[in-house]
């Protein structure tokens, strides 16, 4: 269960939610908007905390946690990441350029190869030549696919994208789409998608639908 508390009370964002997701399976969240997609995926990312029930993920029992466990929970170790999550506005820090967005979790995770391998992810996602440039030098595609390449460099266990092509025109969402297909394929990744898209949804191994807060 997950209940937020705002001026007017407390509101039931999810309520007697049971899904268990496979290793290696693709999964498509889909529902109408304000149907609790997004809020299942942030508590299944541990993002944001559910208020009742348990969240596990890879052995770990994530409500049990504070911020700074979870994160490093999704970090991983230097090896291999454990949770990478692509958001629909790309979350890049603006300071950073390209190359530094991607290798910084890396760092943060001890990697000493992180910079290679951001490097190297750069360069599948088609932006090798762009490393060195700032998200305000890039189009809105463009970032989405560093914010992909940081989310997989690391090589997570677990992929969450949450609604990714929302912020692009068609031809680049398709793009973007099928690179995240790809680049799961090759890295056998659990991959969970939030969409409104049916065909996107259609190519997952399975979609389950929601509707006010509940599995439908």
């Amino acid at each position: 269960m997950l209940v937020l508390k705002g001026n007017a009370g407390p509101v039931d964002i999810l309520r007697g939610i049971s899904l268990e997701v496979q290793p290696g399976e693709t999964l498509a969240l889909t529902g109408p908007s304000g149907s609790g997609k997004s809020s299942l995926l942030m508590v299944m990312g541990g993002l944001e905390q559910a208020t009742g029930g348990h969240v596990r993920a890879l052995g770990h029992d994530l409500t049990t946690m504070n911020e700074d466990a979870l994160a490093r929970f999704r970090r991983g170790d230097a090896t291999r990441g454990r949770m990478g999550i692509v958001f629909q506005s790309f979350h890049l820090i603006p300071t950073m350029t390209a190359l530094e967005n991607v290798a910084t979790p890396m760092e943060l995770a001890g990697a000493e190869d992180a910079f290679d391998r951001a490097a190297d992810a750069l360069e599948t996602v088609g932006l090798g030549h762009r490393t060195g440039h700032y998200p305000a030098q890039m189009s809105g595609g463009e970032q989405q696919r560093v914010a992909l390449a940081r989310a997989y460099a690391p090589q997570p266990a677990i992929l969450l994208a949450d609604e990714p092509t929302g912020n692009l025109d068609s031809a680049n969402g398709a793009a973007i789409m099928d690179l995240l297909f790809s680049l799961r394929d090759a890295h056998g990744a659990t991959l969970v998608l939030v969409t409104h898209d049916l065909k996107l949804a259609e190519r997952c191994d399975r979609m389950v639908r929601l509707a006010d807060g509940r599995l439908v």
